[in-house]
């Protein structure tokens, strides 16, 4: 039985639900406040935060990958006429000062990540901090503050509707952990496509390891392969799984050669198009733990 997102309150509506999951701009009037976020699952926090009335839209769309995206000049124009600019930070999004710049865009750009405890190796730091519900509520925070400092007139309703926002990420966070519970802590060791999801495995007690670092930019080395099989032979790494950004070929064949089980598709930094598993971020969250729980369940 898959795991139940918690419910939104009546009050709460999502207008346009295909067109904002496919990361378009819902209809909205021409002088509508606009909010343009770097990617799908920020645009997706922000229309949670907006009331109605408001166009939120993502540059990098669902099944996109952020790390190698090339804005187009269609992009630009849309900042330019943008009334607030939410990204993630951290590095995440290599492209946006530059896009920024030549946007003619004036206005505020925040950063949602700001504050969050970040995992770092040296001087490089892991830019998916959403893959943690915990700091997914500071991301909350911080874009509830943004948006009512920039339309303060609906400053009250913003801030009702983040409470009522991170009330539903906290249960959810208690569902992940529940229904990861169920599987031994030794059992809980994978393979993913790059290694987006170590706030994930900090938090929730699962292993993961992967052929590509932080950025998808470059190509995994043979001998970051190699090291994989090796693990999963002496590791007992129970699955792979293929992540939405990447090209399934090479965990099919590291899963193939070291005769472990390909166990679903995650997602990572994208959500789903609306006919997909995942078209928001909370439901992003709940298939993700569910295909993890679900490939790692004890055997009979």
């Amino acid at each position: 039985m898959p795991m139940p997102v918690p419910a939104a309150p009546l009050r709460r509506r999502l207008l346009g639900a295909t067109l904002a999951a496919a990361g378009l701009p819902l209809r909205a009037a021409p002088d509508a406040p606009r909010v343009v976020a770097s990617f799908s699952i920020l645009a997706d926090m922000a229309r949670e935060l907006v009331p109605a009335g408001f166009e939120v839209s993502a540059l990098v769309g669902p099944d996109a990958d952020a790390h190698v995206f090339e804005p187009r000049p269609a992009d630009g124009r849309r900042l330019a006429q943008a009334g607030l600019v939410v990204v993630n930070g951290l590095g995440f999004e290599g492209w946006i000062d530059r896009l920024v710049a030549v946007s003619g865009y004036r206005g505020p750009v925040v950063v949602a990540s700001r504050g969050v405890a970040t995992r770092q190796a040296g001087r490089s730091v892991d830019p998916h901090a959403w893959q943690d519900l915990a700091l997914a509520r500071r991301y909350v925070d911080n874009l509830a503050e943004a948006l009512a400092a920039r339309w303060p007139a609906q400053a009250a309703e913003i801030q009702a509707r983040r409470s009522d926002y991170a009330a539903r990420l906290q249960a959810l966070e208690a569902q992940v952990r529940t229904r990861l519970g169920t599987v031994p802590r030794a059992q809980r060791r994978v393979i993913s496509s790059h290694d987006a999801f170590g706030y994930f495995g900090a938090a929730y007690g699962v292993d993961f390891l992967a052929p590509q670092g932080w950025s998808t930019h470059s190509e995994p080395s043979a001998a970051a392969v190699a090291r994989l099989l090796r693990q999963i032979r002496e590791q007992g790494v129970r699955a792979l799984f293929v992540e939405n950004i990447s090209d399934p070929r090479l965990i099919e064949r590291i899963a193939r050669e070291g005769g472990a089980k390909v166990g679903g598709t995650l997602y990572s930094d994208a959500l789903s198009g609306p006919a997909g598993p995942a078209p928001s971020y909370l439901k992003l969250f709940d298939h993700n733990a569910r295909t993890l729980a679900d490939a790692l369940a004890p055997r009979a």
